[in-house]
Formats: C-alpha cells, sequence, structure tokens
C-alpha cells in the first residue's frame, strides 16, 4: 500500500464531479481506504477518532447540527476542525453549508466540496476511487495491450521486438496501453496497467525513433488502462531448447502477491508474433468460458469419441443429446456411441 498519496484539488474533484465550495490548501492528503461520517464526533466523542480519513456529512449529521444550540454547533465544528490532517469535508444532496463550517475551515485549511449524489453513493465512489490511488504499485519493462478484450502484458529483454509486434498488432485493430515502461497497481485482487503519463501514447522504434500513437492511428488505438490478464515473454529461440507445444503445463507469473498466466514466445525470423498472441487471447478467452482444446485433443487420443470439456470447478462435461453438455455421475452405467451416448 502507498502510505500516503497528496492529489491537486482540482484533479480530485474533476474525478470524482464534486463542486469547491471553499478550496483551503489546495490539495488532498490521501492516507486512509477509509471514509467516516462523522457521527459521534458531532455528538461530542473524540475518542479513537482518525483524522486521516475523508469525512462525509449527510442529511442526518446535517440536521444534527442545525439542531444544536448555536454556540454548542460552534465548539464541535471547532473541534473536529482542530484535527489539521483531515483530508476535506463533503457535503451530499447538495446541502447548504453552514457558516461556522466554512469559517472554522478557513482557519484551519479543510477543503469543503459538495455534491449533488446521495451520500451512499459518494461514498461508494470514495471507496473505489480510494482503492485506486492508495494500491499497492510497481513498475515493470515491457508493452500493455488490449487484444481482443484481454489485457497482455509483453515482457522479455530489450530488442526482441516488444515494440515491433505491438505496432503490428495496433494496426490489426488492438490498442496500446503502456510501451517500454508499465505501471502496475493491484485493486483488491487484480492487477491493472496503465502509463506514466510523461511517456503516455508514444512508442520508440529503433531505426524510426518516437512516435505517438494517438495522432498516428487515432483515439480507438489506444486506452488509458487495463486489467492484466495474460503475461507473454518473447525470447530469442534456443536450438534445443522445449518449448511448450500441448498447452497442458501451465505458466504462471507473480506480480505483486497476484498469480498471473504466462506464456513462453520464441522468436525467430518467419514467425508472425502478432498473429500468435491474437491466437492466445482467444484461447485465453475460451478456457476462461470452459473450453480445453488441449484436453480434447488428449481425450480423443485415449479413445473417448466426444469432446472433453471442462467447467471452472474441473468437473468434466461430456456432451449429449442435442449438443448439450452434463457432468457425469461417477456410479452412473451408461451406453456410448460414437457421437452420443445415453442412460
Amino acid at each position: 500500500m502507498n502510505e500516503q498519496e497528496t492529489v491537486l484539488l482540482d484533479s480530485f474533484c474533476g474525478d470524482l464531479g464534486l463542486e469547491i465550495v471553499f478550496a483551503g490548501k489546495g490539495r488532498v492528503t490521501l492516507s486512509s481506504y477509509s471514509v467516516s461520517r462523522p457521527g459521534l464526533q458531532l455528538a461530542g466523542f473524540f475518542k479513537y477518532f482518525d483524522s486521516s480519513r475523508i469525512l462525509v456529512l449527510g442529511n442526518s449529521e446535517y440536521e444534527f447540527l442545525r439542531d444544536l444550540p448555536q454556540k454548542t454547533r460552534r465548539e464541535r465544528i471547532k473541534k473536529l476542525l482542530s484535527y489539521h490532517d483531515i483530508p476535506c469535508i463533503i457535503l451530499s444532496r447538495d446541502l447548504p453549508v453552514l457558516q461556522e463550517l466554512i469559517e472554522e475551515a478557513r482557519l484551519t485549511g479543510v477543503p469543503i466540496l459538495r455534491t449533488d449524489r446521495i451520500t451512499t453513493a459518494i461514498m461508494n465512489d470514495l471507496f473505489f476511487y480510494l482503492n485506486k490511488k492508495l494500491a499497492p504499485q510497481t513498475t515493470m519493462h515491457g508493452v500493455l495491450m488490449d487484444v481482443s478484450g484481454v489485457g497482455i502484458l509483453l515482457t522479455g529483454h530489450s530488442g526482441v521486438g516488444k515494440s515491433e509486434t505491438a505496432m503490428e498488432l495496433i494496426k490489426r485493430g488492438h490498442r496500446l496501453v503502456a510501451d517500454d515502461s508499465v505501471i502496475i497497481k493491484k485493486v483488491s485482487e487484480s492487477l491493472v496497467g496503465t502509463s506514466p503519463e510523461m511517456i503516455r501514447y508514444f512508442m520508440e522504434l529503433r531505426g524510426i525513433g518516437i512516435i505517438n500513437i494517438k495522432n498516428m492511428y487515432g483515439s480507438g488505438s489506444i486506452l488509458n488502462e487495463k486489467e492484466i490478464e495474460l503475461v507473454m515473454e518473447l525470447e530469442n529461440w534456443e536450438e534445443g531448447k522445449t518449448y511448450d507445444r500441448l498447452g497442458e503445463g501451465t505458466l504462471y507469473e507473480t506480480i505483486l502477491g497476484v498469480k498471473v498466466m504466462k506464456h513462453v514466445i520464441p522468436v525467430k525470423p518467419g514467425r508472425n508474433l502478432s498473429i500468435i498472441i491474437e491466437v492466445a487471447a482467444r484461447n485465453f478467452r475460451l478456457k476462461s468460458m470452459g473450453y480445453d482444446a488441449a484436453q480434447e485433443l488428449i481425450g480423443r487420443t485415449r479413445g473417448v469419441k466426444n469432446a472433453l470439456y471442462l467447467n471452472q470447478t474441473g468437473a468434466p462435461l461430456r456432451r449429449g443429446w442435442g449438443g448439450r453438455f452434463f457432468v457425469l455421475p461417477e456410479n452412473c452405467r451408461c451406453r456410448m456411441d460414437f457421437q452420443n451416448f445415453c442412460f
């Protein structure tokens, strides 16, 4: 987890669709995944109060403050804003801003923001935003592509042909996320990759130089971020080395504690890498939907005439009458012919 992230207030409000009532310090310092509704604090209980959380004032908190005597209301708000590390205070439902809140915010520099969304909706948006902003992250050398809807991270040593392969994929209608340097964040149990802002949409091609993919191929050729579902390592072909030819053995690469399926693709003249990567993406989608061509072939070689499929739990499914699939009970007796079988 990132210990702390400082975001400019304009950027923060733009991402979440918030109105700036009072800008305060002009920035928001984020250090906690959690969001708080300070009902207990407005009632005077400050023990265990975590001031590093964003505070959201909903209808309940607002009406409670309004019902307090003016002197008590000012004391509670002053006590609350005496914690100078509060990132910001957000009012939901387009609630009017209390005069005491604005006056104390001016003294402490805490930003006051507002939204027309209901309290639950803005809190859900904040949880998602904080989860991404404060997620653990690392940077890897490679190219991240969206190929047929599958996020593929191309890795390999410098000069093996990652950018050239990505260029061919872009020409075939797929989308570039990041070239050369990929920022990877662990969001929940998924890996999301993006490009550093400085080199976003740019690509280096040896012998040509720097090109801008967005300007050259249009906005349909780029994507700002993508979940990484498959890693494909490109390496120079080594004579005598055994490469996977059936797809039975599954390799994985662990990134930030998350295991991602991996293929090692040997590179040599005459191999069309862009088509191989397209096929890998389609095959990955088929496997995720339950079909494994290698298992079907193995089933045929063992004398099983009907196709063998795997569901997500690994239980064998066999084709029955009308092309339907069903789980074959272990203790059943069945009569089998070449195409179908029945009980």
